[in-house]
């Protein structure tokens, strides 16, 4: 096997490392590490959740005393900064007499970025970066995302028949796809570090928005985030009384009635009040950053569908198409709102991947290039969570959280 495919070889393997922190890590990107020597593997590990020891540090840890004279292979530029919890990676590698490092990608947090790598090189470490660097930079693009723009990832969910139709005429929509869809569709959930409906989702459906998968040991439930512009909440929601370790937000405006905020927050949920009449999803994104929530979905209507895209905050789709044909001009599409008045203005999607789940197929694209940060597709701001024609945009002011004072008065 040449140099070549040895390395790839192995870092393949911290890859799928790496991967089994899926939805565990944040905000902390996904590391693996395998410490080889003399062609043996004497090390292994991989970040399993923030606060414990890094892939690079777990692996150190396994090899012990074998490590002196080895290779490590890491999906992630070893960190070299103070300002976290776990100490060093750089000190460690080291400390261990590592005398070869194999990197995948440079680290895109500017605390760190090429810092690592200059750090080992300078005492004498043999480094080499870009091993199977489009893979690293696919595992890691959450983190990507919001280390870069402080922004979360945002994957628009949508399960449809094969003409695009998510209800049909009297909002019936269960179920669309088939159990391997729906079972997959959770595990995205199960990964995901938040989820977001609109209000009418709720009010249709009565969503519980929890993980159900049967490794309960390994589920997580996300943080479930309710776009509500005027609290039209039955305090009996499901999502307001569901038994779970994830909080649940309620995302407001300043129309909405002080009597029932309190009502709410008496239901163990957290509310966040957004300046004006409307949530703009732009700012809402702010504000879930600030949380450290890096992996959202969006579950939306085809209203707040429409809206997440207009506004630039989908990342990446995921359209579960079910081989159905509903018809019909009064059944709900999966895409609210007007049509863009020329082909011209729809919005590509890149790096296209296909999966059977059953009998249904799942379509799954980025809407950015690789290395594109902009959002695309149209700016307009929309009550994305009531379900209300969208109306003409307006100024966007900041934000407020809960209990900031307020210039208008709410409705009694």
């Amino acid at each position: 096997m040449s140099d070549k495919k040895t390395d790839e070889n192995y870092m393949s393997i911290a890859l799928d490392l790496a991967a089994m922190g899926q939805g565990r890590t944040s905000p902390n990107p996904m590391v693996g590490a395998v410490i080889v020597k003399e062609g043996n593997i004497v090390g292994k590990g991989w970040h399993k959740k923030a606060g414990t020891p890094h892939g690079e540090a777990a692996a150190l840890a396994k090899a012990g005393a074998s490590a002196e004279g080895g290779t490590l292979y890491v999906n992630l530029e070893p960190c070299c900064h103070r300002d976290k919890l776990t100490p060093p990676c750089t000190d460690a590698i080291l400390k261990s007499g590592i005398r070869r490092v194999v990197v995948g990608m440079q680290d895109p947090n500017p605390k760190v970025s090429g810092k690592g790598i200059e750090t080992l090189r300078e005492a004498g470490v043999q480094v080499d970066v870009g091993v199977l660097q489009e893979r690293c930079e696919r595992l890691n693009k959450v983190f990507t995302k919001f280390i870069t723009a402080r922004m979360p990832f945002v994957t628009l969910k949508v399960a449809q028949t094969l003409d695009g139709k998510i209800a049909t005429s009297t909002g019936e929509s269960k179920w669309i796809t088939g159990p391997e869809a729906r079972k997959h569709g959770h595990m995205l959930r199960n990964f995901a570090d938040a989820i977001i409906v609109g209000i009418g989702t709720v009010l249709r459906d009565d969503p519980s928005l929890t993980t159900r998968i049967e490794d309960a040991d390994n589920a997580r439930d996300p943080e479930r985030i309710i776009l509500d512009s005027t609290l039209r909440i039955p305090l009996d929601a499901k999502v307001l009384n569901v038994q779970s370790n994830a909080k649940t937000h309620i995302v407001t405006t300043l129309a909405a009635p002080t009597a029932k905020i309190k009502e709410i927050k008496k239901k163990g949920a957290e509310i966040l009040i957004m300046e004006g009449d409307v949530i703009k999803l732009p700012l809402l994104m702010e504000e879930i950053g600030k949380m450290g929530l890096i992996n959202v979905l969006i579950e939306g209507g085809s209203r707040v569908n429409a809206e997440a895209l207009r506004s630039g905050v989908v990342d990446k789709a995921a359209f579960f198409i079910a081989p159905k044909i509903l018809g019909g001009d009064d059944a709900r599409g999966s895409i609210g709102g007007s049509s863009p008045e020329s082909l011209d203005m729809a919005i590509p999607l890149f790096d296209m991947r296909f999966t059977r789940l059953g009998e249904d197929l799942l379509v799954e694209g980025y809407l950015r290039k690789p290395g594109e940060n902009q959002p695309i597709g149209r700016q307009r701001s929309a009550d994305s969570a009531a379900g209300q024609p969208a109306p003409q945009p307006v100024d966007m002011r900041r934000s407020q959280p809960a209990g900031h004072r307020r210039k208008k008065r709410h409705k009694k």
